[in-house]
């Protein structure tokens, strides 16, 4: 058996066994009961609630919060010693898409209080801090938000300008300052802020309870696009205390704080969005079911069946990643603690470790909600655009998730870089692949494989394989024209990151698939195995573009011709006709009459 990552990135440069990954259907008995009472909770608190999450109604998400409180859905990742009930990482995961399925308000919500509203505190805060605050976020007493965000420092974070001001007396710091687009603010009682002491390099973070402190001005709530029961305020901060033992972390350690506590929120983004994603799709299927053109319902026809097809691909695929990462994250936490690394540290660690993939999930998740509701707006044709639907509101929701927790054109950035300083630090032997790749190049010219996998979907194991190769060849060839100002062009490092994403997302719907044939048999895993090749296909497709504009911007001549043929051979479709494939997912979604897919 081959031996499992044990570090982020590695998927890029090694192959992985099927058996080594997690999916959703591994889930024990105690963990599905957990998921079956937050269902229960959604049916009962969120889902009736769906028109008035609409207008405004700010006290209804305080209230639903409170409530998920009680049930303890608000302390899943909290440790047992501060309240919470210490779960593992996928699970908390999954229970953040259910949470996050039916309403972008609610989601943001919960992902800002469980997320970036206690990671930095449970990660970065005193044992004392940890005492005072975290059972009571752990219970929804306190809700919790995070301030970090200002009107001239959004995507570069650090550049904040609020300033923190020790008294004389060296008991309290004075905060002074403003943020902006701050979620839970109205009716939050934690308040993380990031400032800079004096002229320090780097900001520092704080904590504060609002209802202990003066000088806290909220400005009105802001009217937005999407999210319209979410409270989002400007918070302004004219001289407010903090008492100096609640500085999370070091001094000058703010920017480090934030940037690790986006990992959390990237990774979790994705499963709130992916949920959301599945529920779009089947309000879809049961509209396109009952809606009737031309005398027949519109499911029947090739357009839609086309559209709904790439939905449930989508989906499919963004959770056989999602789960894949967060398993390996759950690993890497238990190999730390066996080192003797204490489980907080352990948990920060793990997750900077797969930063990559954190941030690689937060692309993917945030755009496979993007087409799913725009898809969704199209099968309801004319009733897609009504307040009136459930998808409408979805469609405006789901556009603030390519924004934050870092941009999506940010993270792209983000994932080359981080690979690329993984290789330079040799965590990652990806300069001693890019090299073995093109002593490779004339056999691939004369089409020959130099692996022969063993596997139940070989042709589409075959091209993961080389979808690896073209991205490594084409990070190598970036690298040797740009050297270090390579980070300077930002337009082939989104190339470069769409070639990162789409090979990390294929292999795991194929894993996925295998354990799953593995498991069950081929022949009842026709679906799974129909939308595995249907992403590979639109993959192979997009990683070819991707490539030839790295290539036609980084090569001339006879060198550009020949890596222009390179490429070719390593995206050459798949042996499939990929419209009959579309139509055999879809009757699948028809006689279930939903995505039938998940647990």
């Amino acid at each position: 058996m081959i031996e499992i990552e044990k570090n982020g990135g590695l998927f890029l440069i090694q192959e992985t066994n099927f058996q080594d990954i997690f999916m959703i259907e591994d889930f024990d008995s105690t963990a599905k009961q957990m998921i079956e009472s937050t269902r229960e909770f959604v049916q009962k608190e969120i889902y009736p609630n769906l028109k008035e999450l609409e207008n405004h109604n700010y006290d209804l998400v305080k209230d639903i919060m409170k409530k998920a409180g009680q049930l303890g859905l608000l302390g899943l990742n909290i440790p047992e010693d501060y309240g919470g009930f210490g779960m593992g990482f996928n699970l908390s995961m999954f229970i953040c898409g259910e949470m996050s399925s039916f309403s972008g308000s609610v989601a943001t919500a919960y992902g800002a209080h469980t997320g970036i509203g206690t990671y930095p505190i449970l990660y970065y805060g005193s044992e004392e801090i940890k005492k005072t605050f975290l059972p009571r976020i752990a219970s929804g007493e306190w809700i919790s938000c995070y301030n970090l965000t200002e009107p001239n420092a959004g995507s570069d974070a650090n550049s904040g300008t609020t300033k923190a001001t020790i008294n004389k007396e060296h008991t309290n710091y004075e905060i002074t300052g403003q943020k902006i687009w701050i979620s839970n603010a109205g009716f939050a009682e934690v308040f993380i802020v990031f400032a800079r002491i004096e002229d320090d390099k780097n900001i520092t973070g704080f904590v504060l309870n609002k209802s202990n402190s003066e000088g806290i001005t909220l400005g009105d709530e802001e009217k937005k696009l999407g999210l319209h029961s979410s409270s989002t305020r400007q918070v302004f901060f004219d001289k407010t205390r903090i008492p100096t033992n609640q500085i999370l972390g070091e001094r000058n350690g703010g920017f480090k704080i934030a940037m690790n506590a986006l990992n959390v929120g990237r990774i979790k983004l994705c499963a709130a969005t992916t949920a959301a994603a599945e529920q779009v799709l089947n309000i879809s299927i049961e509209y396109a079911l009952q809606r009737r053109q031309f005398k027949n319902e519109i499911i029947n026809y090739g357009a839609i069946k086309e559209k709904l097809a790439n939905m449930a691909t989508l989906i499919y695929c963004s959770n056989a990643a999602l789960y894949r990462a967060g398993n390996d994250i759950e690993i890497k936490i238990e190999q730390l603690i066996s080192e003797g690394v204490n489980e907080t540290d352990a948990k920060l660690k793990a997750l900077l470790n797969y930063a990559v993939e954190c941030a690689i999930m937060k692309v993917n998740g945030s755009e496979v909600i993007k087409f799913v509701s725009d898809e969704g707006i199209q099968i309801h044709g004319g009733m897609g655009y009504s307040a009136d639907t459930l998808v409408e509101p979805a469609y405006r929701d789901a556009r603030i998730s390519r924004i934050y927790e870092g941009t999506n054109e940010i993270n792209r950035m983000l994932i080359v870089e981080m690979m690329l300083k993984k290789a330079i630090k040799k965590e990652i032997k990806i300069f001693h692949s890019i090299k073995k790749i093109q002593k490779e190049l004339p056999l691939i010219t004369l089409g020959i494989n130099t692996k022969f996998p063993t596997s139940k979907l070989k042709n589409e194991k075959i091209a993961v394989c080389k979808l690896k190769k073209l991205t490594l060849l084409m990070l190598g060839v970036s690298v040797s024209k740009f050297k270090a100002k390579i980070v300077k062009e930002q337009e082939l490092l989104m190339r470069i990151a769409d070639l990162i994403i789409e090979t990390y997302i294929c292999e795991s719907a194929l894993l996925k698939t295998e354990k799953k044939i593995n498991n069950n048999g081929y022949k009842k895993c026709s679906t799974e195995i129909n939308m595995t090749r249907n992403h590979i296909q639109k993959s192979l497709n997009l990683c070819k573009n991707s490539a030839e504009e790295i290539i036609m911007a980084t090569t001339s001549g006879i060198k550009n011709r020949y890596l222009i043929s390179i490429s070719k051979k390593l995206t050459y479709p798949l042996q499939l006709n990929i419209k009959e494939t579309r139509r055999k997912i879809s009757e699948k979604l028809q006689s279930d009459k939903k995505y039938n897919f998940s647990i």
